[in-house]
């Protein structure tokens, strides 16, 4: 009996994740001992690290801080040192914040742009101006001016999340097709209700998908502003553990960060996946 093509594929990422495992802990094997590789490592397991040596930690060890992390991860030693959970829920925190303000702004902003040809006329060079800039670059002048970095973290997330939603936003609601449109004002539909039982549902499956893709760059934007600005979250916890030479630390972060991304985009992609093909 032939494996299902989803059997098969989940066989071979397997395989593949094996491989690069084994790779990997070959090369590292002959690079020295844990406690050289990792202080964090060496204080768990009761090591002298040796200083100065940045050795490539391997997966067993970095699996151990990982059971390490997974054990314990909401713990709260100071300011400095706390688990990997409440660093996650921080990013997670501001992540909500400003893709939340950004869906406030952008869809209503998307729709009058799309209903309107003179709005779009009127708004389309401020867009093409300030699409392109990095959120990153709003960073200094949103600390000078809001002089709290957690806020002006959430204000970068805003920015980069509010222009793929507004486009995309805009995008569909300009190219409903215009034989929905004709039949709703022959039937003398009033504009509201036009806009929430036509316009909406035929544009819910673009503008959902703007909104995944503003969910991914908001993920990725978060953890560099974090390095940028300390205090708490990935991105701190990221670079703190640079500076305290915890490599396997920093990898279990990667590993954090990635999973989460991916969480974040298969949630989106669901709840496109269920408007467009609702059951």
């Amino acid at each position: 009996m032939k494996m299902s093509f989803r059997l098969r594929a989940a066989v071979l990422s397997v395989a593949l994740l094996v491989a690069m495992l084994a790779t990997w802990q070959v090369a590292t094997m002959g690079s020295g001992t844990a406690a050289d590789m990792d202080p964090e490592y060496a204080k768990l397991m009761g090591l002298t690290a040796t200083q100065g040596k940045s050795a490539m930690p391997g997966p067993l060890d970095v699996g151990k801080i990982l059971w390490k992390h997974l054990a314990d991860p909401f713990y709260v030693k100071g300011p400095n040192d706390q688990g990997i959970g409440i660093q996650l829920a921080y990013s997670i925190g501001r992540v909500a914040l400003g893709f939340f303000l950004a869906v406030i702004v952008a869809v209503p902003l998307g729709f009058l742009i799309g209903l309107s040809p003179l709005f779009r006329q009127a708004l389309d060079p401020f867009i093409q101006v300030m699409r392109p800039v990095s959120p990153l670059a709003w960073m200094p002048l949103a600390l000078y001016t809001i002089k709290d970095s957690g806020i002006s973290s959430i204000f970068v997330i805003f920015i980069c999340s509010v222009w793929p939603m507004l486009t995309n936003t805009a995008f569909a609601v300009a190219n409903v097709r215009k034989e929905w449109l004709n039949v709703a004002r022959t039937l003398e539909v009033s504009t509201l209700r036009r806009i929430f039982r036509v316009i909406l549902p035929a544009a819910a499956p673009t503008i959902l998908t703007g909104m995944r893709i503003s969910i991914s760059i908001a993920w990725l934007v978060i953890v560099a502003a974090e390095m940028l600005v300390g205090g708490t979250g990935i991105g701190y916890f990221v670079w703190n553990e640079w500076n305290n030479l915890s490599i396997a630390n920093v990898i279990n972060a990667i590993l954090f960060i990635g999973v989460i991304g991916m969480a974040l985009d298969q949630l989106l992609g669901w709840v496109t996946r269920l408007v467009t093909y609702p059951e």
